[in-house]
């Protein structure tokens, strides 16, 4: 079980998971925008990263099914003994009646008949503005629900996955507090072969506003997903906050995706095409070797207070000269020859053996506040690419923790044009 709680002033990992979530993305954060360029180049995804979206393609769905009318709940709260409500503005009670007709009806009247029996007492409306969106997607339900203390977006969606894909504990796990902010999250394989993931963060890594996300999601031995989400506002996003925190503690979070009810519905989704067979795909720099590579070449004047890396391609330190934490994070990507032209500007310097370099300094990408970000972007000849950067602050998610990064932008040119990458 991994278990991780970070201050609660901590942003959430969700511009990243969720916009990410939402747009069915990308990856993950801590790719860092120069990764997800290379990844979309090549439009490859390695194992890790490929279960890592499985969730993202499921919570993705949570808010595009609108559907109309107003009812009345009167659930016990989500648990594996399932839920009592109603299914209309007339009903008074449908625990019996979803147990007669769910099948007769679709998917997504399925899914939403079923959260509405089993969230607790309280009103649920339809979510204005979740349709318009084309194409299949899996069954999903997105209402507005309200126990009396402030109304709160609640979503959630069913989907299933290839039964030969093993479920363990690299499933959607919880993201490096280092390099995404959250409040609290746990990953947990739980006794049954399920494994289940709890998180609690914000909408907007800025805290621009308040509005707080949480999210439950379940992968269970047969490959049903079944995703909650939940807001402390009508909509997740470009509504005021109408409460302090969403409606249903992680407790009930937990029991509302483990409830038996989904499991049926998850069953009549059509089995995923087992996948083809992946075409090899270029060889990236482990994440192991790119770490050793860049604290090998740190000033002096730098401590390691933190490190972190991806399976390939991707790794960070936290640094620390004694004026305060310093963020860096280094992308290493082997052929980025097809889009050279759209990663380094007309601007660029033009070293003696070819490569092209450019530098940036701004502020953070994140937004955090105060933070200020220096950044140095390599291209050699061959479309071997380096992009280091340096941010005054612990975490690029966080407000500032000294004036300036810990790097001054000669001393990233030196690191990303070294020979130690092609060595």
């Amino acid at each position: 079980m991994q278990e991780i709680d970070a201050p609660k002033d901590r942003d959430s990992f969700e511009d990243e998971l969720g916009a990410a979530m939402k747009r069915a993305g990308e990856e993950f954060p801590v790719a860092g925008r120069p990764l997800v360029d290379g990844g979309v180049a090549r439009g490859r995804r390695r194992t890790v990263l490929r279960r890592s979206a499985a969730v993202t393609g499921s919570v993705a769905a949570l808010a595009v099914i609108g559907l109309g009318g107003s009812l009345l709940t009167g659930g016990s709260g989500a648990s594996q003994d399932g839920g009592k409500g109603a299914t209309g503005a007339q009903s008074t009670s449908n625990a019996g009646k979803l147990k007669e007709t769910p099948a007769e009806l679709a998917p997504e009247q399925q899914v939403f008949r079923t959260l509405a029996a089993l969230l607790p007492e309280g009103h649920v409306s339809e979510q204005p503005g979740t349709g318009g969106q084309e194409g299949p997607r899996p069954p999903a339900a997105s209402v507005v629900y309200d126990d009396g203390h402030g109304k709160a977006a609640v979503s959630v969606a069913l989907s299933r996955q290839n039964p030969d894909e093993e479920v363990n504990e690299n499933d959607s796990p919880c993201p490096d507090k280092n390099v995404t902010a959250f409040e609290a999250c746990s990953a947990t394989m739980l006794k049954d072969g399920s494994h289940l993931v709890l998180f609690k963060g914000w909408e907007y890594p800025d805290r621009r506003e308040e509005t707080r996300w949480w999210y439950a999601d379940l992968l269970t031995p047969e490959g049903y997903r079944i995703s909650v989400s939940e807001w402390n506002a009508p909509a997740e996003k470009g509504a005021p906050v109408s409460r302090s925190v969403p409606p249903l503690s992680l407790d009930r979070m937990k029991a509302l995706v483990r409830a038996e009810e989904w499991r049926p519905i998850a069953a009549s989704l059509p089995e995923p095409d087992r996948p083809a067979p992946e075409q090899p795909a270029p060889q990236g720099m482990s994440g192991e070797v790119i770490l050793d590579k860049l604290t090998g070449q740190l000033p002096g004047r730098l401590t390691v207070k933190a490190s972190g890396k991806q399976e390939t391609e991707y790794a960070y330190v936290v640094v620390d000269d004694g004026r305060g934490k310093s963020f860096v994070q280094i992308n290493v990507q082997p052929d980025m020859s097809g889009v050279a032209g759209d990663l380094v500007g007309s601007d660029a310097e033009v070293l003696a053996d070819g490569t092209r370099v450019t530098t940036r300094q701004g502020p953070g990408e994140k937004g955090g506040a105060g933070v200020t970000m220096r950044q140095v972007d390599t291209l050699r000849p061959d479309g071997f690419r380096v992009v280091i950067s340096a941010f005054n602050a612990a975490n690029q998610n966080e407000a500032a923790t000294r004036e300036n990064p810990a790097l001054t932008l000669a001393e990233l040119k030196k690191i990303a044009t070294s020979k130690v990458w092609r060595s």
